[in-house]
């Protein structure tokens, strides 16, 4: 199987979870936090929705430079609205990679404030981080809809409200 092949696969996988996750995230809380140092519930599912983008970003640039590209993030304002970002994230994410050579995989992708150089990295490599960056804010999320007491899906077998555990 090539990498871009598998990388799809993964992609699907993950997208599953991530959208069982994101379903349940209640529109009415979304001003929510758990401390004042952690993002909103609006904010860290928006961003988890918003990561499939990064891998069109790993294989269509050849870096991030922090100092000339201002961060805006989509502001979503009910369920509906995050659940149809997640789509059209996964979806460009999805088509840029399925467009990707073994090739461009292999090239270096930069990470980078102004001069500051953070890490350089394949593209290859940045589309996997992409998908670690989507595990581990999900699992925040799932923190986050734990503490309002919303039953929260399994992901890589069933959760504590799935079936007889």
């Amino acid at each position: 199987m090539s990498t871009v092949r598998m990388l799809l696969k993964e992609m699907e996988q993950e997208a599953l979870t991530t959208r069982r996750m994101l379903e349940r995230v209640p529109s009415d809380k979304f001003d929510w936090q758990p401390h004042k140092k952690s993002m909103t519930l609006q904010r860290l599912a928006t961003h988890v929705a918003e990561l499939p983008t990064w891998v069109e970003m790993a294989v269509t640039t050849d870096e991030l430079d922090f100092a000339h590209n201002a961060y805006a993030p989509e502001v979503v304002h009910d369920t509906a609205g995050l659940m149809e970002y997640f789509e059209r994230s996964l979806a460009r994410g999805r088509e840029s990679l399925a467009k990707t050579s073994e090739d461009v995989l292999q090239e270096d992708w930069t990470l980078r404030n102004g001069d500051q150089v953070y890490q350089v990295s394949s593209k290859g490599e940045v589309v996997r981080l992409a998908y670690s960056q989507i595990v581990h804010h999900r699992a925040q999320l799932g923190v986050f809809l734990r503490l309002l007491d919303i039953p929260i899906p399994g992901s890589y077998g069933p959760s504590a409200d799935e079936g007889d555990l």
